[in-house]
């Protein structure tokens, strides 16, 4: 019963550890809008229900200073500087999903 218990707790630590993509996404609204149906300050392309893939290419890109689409690098390099891989992960997944 012990070994059950040990790690059912375990388990529910990692589900409360996993990146939320909403909740990561909530400050990228300013520029992007709700649904990501904005163009971000007039320049970049709408990013709505775009592919997960190539929203993490992105947003690592970004991250890494070697992406500079629409003169945005720098602003999205300070955006994203502190997500994790699986944070990249959970947002380009809601983009996705957003209609």
């Amino acid at each position: 019963m012990k070994k059950i218990a040990i790690s059912m707790l375990f388990a529910g630590s990692t589900l409360l550890m996993a990146a939320d993509g909403a909740a990561l996404f909530a400050k990228c609204t300013s520029c992007h809008g709700e649904k990501a149906e904005k163009q971000a300050l007039g320049k970049s392309a709408v990013i709505q229900g775009q592919d997960a893939a190539k929203t993490v290419e992105q947003l690592k890109g970004y991250k890494a200073g070697t992406l500079n689409q629409h003169g945005m690098g720098p602003l999205m390099k300070g955006q994203v500087a502190s997500m994790s891989d699986d944070d990249i992960k959970a947002v380009a997944d809601y983009i996705a999903g957003l209609k």
